[in-house]
């Protein structure tokens, strides 16, 4: 499960990218799936991970913004860390008779001062390798830049956070991440056992640090570079898989964005809006699904438009496919595993539902139009509106997927049945917190 940190939908080659090319991962959309209409269940870092990681709206747990300072934290009535308890993909694969092991960016407890949280270890995880957001093991970064005589530190305390520490530039991280993940795939293979990592770069996450030999000029400029960069090192990654044949065969990757893009950098494609916003371009996320020993034939290459499914769905779906129980617990998400394996073109049946960051009402002090609280999708149509019901937005994504006409005042009744149910589900998330 690769998942990149704040990339936007347009920024991959394959999805339009014309500034900048990403020939390794455009290969595994060429020998795989790529998705049109895959969401995220959250517009910005901490939640979307903890959607990804339980299967559940991450409104459940307390995660409803980037964990940040206790003190942050309390402010804008968030937990510390997602509670140990909570149910987790690694788990339930761990009690099927899989290695497990966690590469990249967690950002789910154990940043800034919070040094209590639970390992990563703690949530189903036999290994972890992580970086400044997370406790245990890590890759810290240097930094260099042209003129720089000598490579500067980053987020040094998060020394404090666990060890063993290793320095390494940042432009080379990824590929720290990397070695480390085949490392263990290879080591796991050799005593027989399935696999499931997470590798979870986050070079694209500001402050840019491509290498100095491709150093570029402004903001998106050093983006470009980082991008190109990324893409070059996961090349180690999908190479190994597809060389070796007892992986090409039995393996499924999964390379997706945890939301929109940072304003300025990447670029939603299409679309309206970029991380922190319910808009489409800050909860749309590219997809590629490469599995050739699995998936359907003939499905090499094809580009699914009509499947609308969200980051939630595959836990369940991940789990029915290695034959796992989930357990007890109930799932928001729901099986599409016959969708990641080109066998069928279904999206969910339940709606999706989001809130924004509690502390995102509008895009900054440069921007200060108030933003929307909350949002779903139902079909082809997406409504959104603040906490009280008002400022209604509605939009029919097939035929205005930039979001640009505004249909509420033409349908009342959609509006109506729409609002209804966002609020309920709204007013679910708050008792679901309040009962933990």
């Amino acid at each position: 499960m690769v998942l990149i940190d704040d990339m936007g939908w347009g920024d991959f080659s394959c999805y339009g990218n014309k500034e900048a090319q990403t020939p390794h991962l455009d290969r595994l959309a060429v020998e795989g799936i790529r998705f049109a209409q895959f969401y995220v269940n959250s517009p910005i870092c901490s939640p979307s991970r903890c959607a990804l990681t339980t299967g559940q709206y991450p409104q459940r747990w307390g995660i409803t913004s980037f964990l940040e300072a206790r003190a942050a934290n309390l402010q804008r009535g968030m937990v510390n860390w997602l509670a140990p308890q909570a149910p987790t993909l690694a788990k339930a694969l761990k009690a099927r008779g899989y290695a497990t092991g966690h590469f990249g960016k967690w950002h789910l407890g154990g940043q800034r001062d919070v040094d209590d949280a639970p390992p990563i270890t703690a949530y189903g995880f036999d290994e972890s390798l992580t970086n400044f957001e997370g406790m245990g093991p890590k890759l810290l970064p240097l930094t260099l830049k042209p003129g720089d005589a000598a490579p500067g530190k980053i987020w040094v305390n998060a020394e404090r956070l666990g060890g063993p520490v290793t320095w390494m530039q940042r432009s080379k991280i990824t590929g720290g991440f990397v070695e480390a993940a085949i490392h263990f795939m290879d080591k796991s293979a050799q005593e027989g056992k399935p696999f499931y990592v997470n590798l979870w770069p986050d070079d694209v996450h500001s402050p840019f640090w491509p290498p100095v030999e491709k150093w570029r000029e402004g903001k998106r400029g050093l983006y470009l570079a980082v991008l190109e960069e990324m893409d070059r090192q996961l090349g180690r990654l999908f190479d190994h898989l597809r060389d070796t044949p007892a992986l090409r065969n039995n393996t499924l990757v999964l390379v997706c964005s945890d939301n929109g893009p940072e304003p300025g950098a990447g670029s939603a494609g299409l679309f309206r809006g970029t991380k922190a916003t319910l808009y489409e371009g800050g909860v749309r996320s590219p997809l590629i699904a490469w599995a050739p020993g699995i998936m359907e034939a003939g499905k090499a290459a094809s580009h699914n438009e009509r499947s609308v499914f969200a980051a939630i769905d595959i836990a369940p779906s991940l789990l029915a496919l290695a034959g796992a129980n989930a357990g007890p617990e109930r799932f928001d998400g729901e099986n599409l595993a016959p969708v990641l394996l080109g066998k069928s073109e279904a999206s969910r049946t339940a709606p999706l539902f989001w809130s924004r960051p509690p502390d995102r009402k509008t895009m900054g002090p440069k921007n200060k139009e108030p933003l929307p609280d909350l949002a779903m999708r139902e079909g082809s149509w997406k409504l959104l509106c603040d906490y009280d019901g008002s400022a209604v937005q509605l939009y029919d994504l097939s035929t205005d997927f930039g979001e640009t006409e505004n249909l509420a005042e033409r349908k009342p009744e959609v509006v109506q049945r729409l609002k209804t149910a966002l609020l309920a589900w709204q007013k679910e998330m708050m008792g679901a917190r309040r009962r933990q």
